[in-house]
């Protein structure tokens, strides 16, 4: 039976400044960082994106970090993700081909909510998925990689720096991998900065302090009942 880890990803206060949004219907849209590194090969502004999410003053000619990759993404190619440090690189490194990476973003409200579990003002919320198609690999392991292998990454954001940076490396399946259609709520109805029983008794987190930006794993049985919840939400086509 798989196990999951769930990691925090996209835009937020600050960086670039927002928060993506999570609609009254509980869709929401995916805001990647900006790019902070320099990079050996042209990667996307948010104009180029042509996002919903009213962006600060000037950033949008900013390049982006698009990381995870979601091949259903705009400028994406497939299901790659990287991180160069070692608080999520480990969790993310003890996990092997068919468990799952989580992804998981704070959004922002927009307008007034018709779903009862979304949260006033921002909440954290599940927003994809990635099905492992082999066991990580370590800034090592990719290096070594014989050059067929390595192309599988070229489109992703650590690849595409001056320097590699990325202490792990992912590939999802394309079968069971993708953003997810609605969110999933981390976070309690009744304020964001509260955790609710996704955090609190299927993870190994405590829900204390700023849970919303740390790693949490699932053992075989939470993962399973996590992601065979009946409002688990669909894969976007």
């Amino acid at each position: 039976m798989p196990r999951a880890v769930a990691i925090n990803v996209g835009a937020n206060t600050n960086a670039p400044g927002v928060r993506g949004p999570i609609y009254p219907d509980g869709r929401f849209e995916f805001v990647p960082i900006p790019e902070d590194a320099p990079t050996d090969r042209a990667v996307p502004t948010y104009a180029e994106l042509t996002l919903d999410t009213e962006l600060p003053e000037g950033t949008a000619d900013t390049p982006v970090h698009l990381d995870p990759e979601f091949a259903e993404y705009p400028e994406c190619e497939t299901y790659t993700y990287g991180d160069p440090h070692g608080v999520k690189a480990r969790p993310l490194l003890d996990l092997r081909e068919g468990d799952y990476a989580l992804f998981y973003a704070t959004l922002t409200t927009r307008d007034e909510p018709e779903k009862e579990w979304i949260s006033p003002d921002w909440g954290a919320y599940l927003v994809g998925q990635f099905r492992l198609a082999r066991d990580p690999l370590s800034g090592e392991e990719y290096a070594d990689l014989p050059a067929a292998e390595r192309r599988r990454f070229r489109n992703n954001a650590h690849v595409k720096r001056e320097e590699f940076d990325a202490a792990v490396l992912l590939a999802g399946d394309d079968e069971d991998s993708g953003l997810y259609e609605t969110a999933v709520p981390l976070s309690s109805p009744e304020q964001g900065s509260e955790a609710n029983r996704i955090v609190t008794d299927l993870s190994s987190d405590s829900g204390k302090g700023p849970w919303w930006r740390r790693p949490m794993a699932f053992g075989e049985d939470e993962t399973a009942e996590l992601l065979g919840r009946n409002d688990s939400p669909s894969l976007r086509s």
